[in-house]
């Protein structure tokens, strides 16, 4: 995999969402403005370690490097509002199994979908495997919210997840903007390139949301 420094990514982003949030700083800690780092210290390798241990898995590489330089975040976009940390992060099914199941409902309108739905996988590779810009974010396996790993906060009807049922060859996850504002989640081969995605929203957004 190739190296990515999270230090300085995660730096830049933190002051220019400093910069822009205006009387939302009022909200936060002294020493987070005076620092300009809305991140916390990094987690130890014990820490990661007790957390993969906790939840049975190895979590993925970019995603380990992250909490390294910090152990969780408080904010990215107006959606987000905060990355749990080693010790908050929990099966997306663990808190949110009526969320998953209003989904489903509400996206499986009948008992044939609802049961194709249950199928492994529900959608075709060739539909399901497409990122970027030609992606449509309701080409979903709505299965794989069962398996989920919830690593932030539920923010604006919105939530960040790691799929381990998508694993690339370099053992990145597949990574999950869902949010009900979506008919489906913004899906990234990594969590790098979901981060990396989510800076140019912010970057999009700040002029109208903060």
């Amino acid at each position: 995999m190739n190296s990515f420094n999270w230090e300085s990514f995660l730096g830049t982003w933190s002051q220019e969402l400093l910069e822009s949030m205006g009387s939302w700083r009022e909200d936060l800690p002294l020493e987070v403005i005076e620092s300009g780092w809305l991140g916390f210290s990094g987690a130890t390798e014990a820490q990661i370690a007790r957390a993969e241990t906790r939840l049975g898995t190895t979590l993925p590489p970019s995603y380990r490097e992250f909490l390294k330089v910090s152990n969780g975040w408080r904010q990215t976009t107006p959606f987000i509002h905060r990355l749990w940390s080693t010790e908050e992060i929990e099966w997306f099914r663990v808190r949110h199994q009526a969320w998953i199941e209003d989904f489903i409902e509400s996206n499986c309108n009948n008992e044939a979908n609802g049961n194709m739905a249950r199928l492994i996988p529900s959608i075709l590779d060739e539909e399901y495997l497409v990122y970027g810009e030609v992606q449509d974010c309701s080409q979903i396996r709505v299965e794989y919210l069962q398996t989920a790993l919830e690593i932030s906060s539920r923010g604006e009807s919105a939530i960040y997840l790691l799929n381990p049922r998508i694993v690339t060859a370099e053992g990145e996850w597949e990574a999950w903007f869902f949010s009900d504002l979506l008919p489906g989640a913004d899906r990234y081969r990594s969590f790098r390139e979901m981060m990396q995605a989510e800076y140019q929203n912010f970057l999009e957004l700040r002029d109208t949301s903060f």
